[in-house]
């Protein structure tokens, strides 16, 4: 029996789909894909290491976030070429992210893992973040997050 085939990881998907898109002469997917691979690897020189696939997730939800509030601030200035072309480059960034978790599945596990640690009230929290972030990171909002884990923690 041989070993299973090792699932590639995300920066070498990345880096085969910036190649498929060099050949098909796809200029917004080339674009933001070489911007994307530079922002990884400036956080690996950061850093002084090979970033994980989570730690690529979140540079990816990062980047995401970033053009949605250009998408935001375009609509304000009623700029809708380039609301057209931010929305363009976020539907390719959000190709590489999972699906995003639903505000019930986030109360779901921060409910487990509140009960896993114990936690009482609002000062537990610091106890709870850091974990729950880990488990759902390029899963799920930051902010949500901390929404759901504040408001269990209240009540």
């Amino acid at each position: 029996m041989q070993p299973e085939a090792e699932a590639p990881s995300l920066k070498a998907k990345i880096t085969g789909d910036l190649k498929s898109a060099l050949i098909a002469r796809e200029k917004v997917r080339v674009s933001i894909l070489r911007l994307l691979l530079a922002a990884i690897k400036n956080a690996e020189i950061a850093r002084q290491a090979t970033l994980s696939d989570g730690d690529i997730l979140g540079i990816i939800a990062k980047e995401v976030r970033q053009h949605q509030e250009s998408i935001d601030a375009f609509k304000q200035g009623d700029r809708a070429d380039l609301v057209a072309q931010e929305e363009a480059e976020m539907a390719i960034l959000q190709e590489y992210l999972p699906r995003q978790m639903t505000r019930e599945e986030i109360v779901l596990e921060a409910r487990r893992i509140i009960t896993e640690i114990g936690a009482q009230g609002p000062g537990d929290k610091g106890k709870v973040m850091p974990r729950l972030i880990a488990q759902l990171k390029g899963k799920a909002d930051g902010r949500e997050i901390n929404a759901v884990v504040t408001e269990l923690l209240s009540s």
